[in-house]
C-alpha cells in the first residue's frame, strides 16, 4: 500500500473507527482503496455518530449509520459524477493533500463521502467550501 494511501486511511477512517487506531484489522474495500471494515464508533450527544477524522461538514453520518468515507487515488477510480452520483460540496484539505467530496445518489437517496488523494477541485462541478465555511459549521 502506498504511504499516502495508508496516511489517508489512518486520518479519515481509522481515527474515528470503532476499532480505533488499530490498523491491523484493515481489510481492502471493494470500492476504492479505503478500509472495508471501517465503522464509525464515535458518538456525540444530539448529533449521533461522526467520522472523527473528517472536518466539519463531512463528519456527520446523519441517519445512515452504515455510511463510511470511500478513499480513491483518482476521480476515475469510482466512475463518474453524473445524475446518479451528484457531488454537492468539495473541499481541499491542504494538510493531507486530499479533496473531500460530499454528495448524494438521488435515485437511491444515499449520501456519500469521497476522499480523493490529490487536488481534484478543478474536475468537480459543485460548491467549493473554504476553511472559513467549515469553521462556521456547528
Amino acid at each position: 500500500m502506498k504511504p499516502i494511501v495508508k496516511k489517508a486511511i489512518e486520518e479519515y477512517q481509522c481515527s474515528g473507527c470503532i476499532s480505533g487506531h488499530n490498523t491491523e484489522c484493515f481489510e481492502p474495500c471493494d470500492t476504492g482503496v479505503g478500509c472495508g471494515k471501517h465503522y464509525a464508533g464515535t458518538g456525540v450527544t444530539f448529533m449521533g455518530k461522526i467520522f472523527l477524522g473528517m472536518p466539519k461538514g463531512f463528519n456527520r453520518l446523519g441517519k445512515d449509520e452504515s455510511m463510511h468515507p470511500y478513499i480513491f487515488e483518482e476521480t476515475e477510480d469510482f466512475g463518474a459524477y453524473d445524475k446518479f452520483n451528484v457531488p454537492v460540496w468539495k473541499y481541499y484539505d491542504e494538510e493531507n493533500g486530499c479533496t473531500l467530496v460530499r454528495g448524494l445518489q438521488p435515485r437511491l437517496n444515499i449520501p456519500f463521502i469521497h476522499v480523493i488523494i490529490a487536488d481534484k477541485r478543478d474536475k468537480l462541478n459543485c460548491l467549493e467550501l473554504t476553511k472559513e465555511d467549515l469553521l462556521k459549521m456547528d
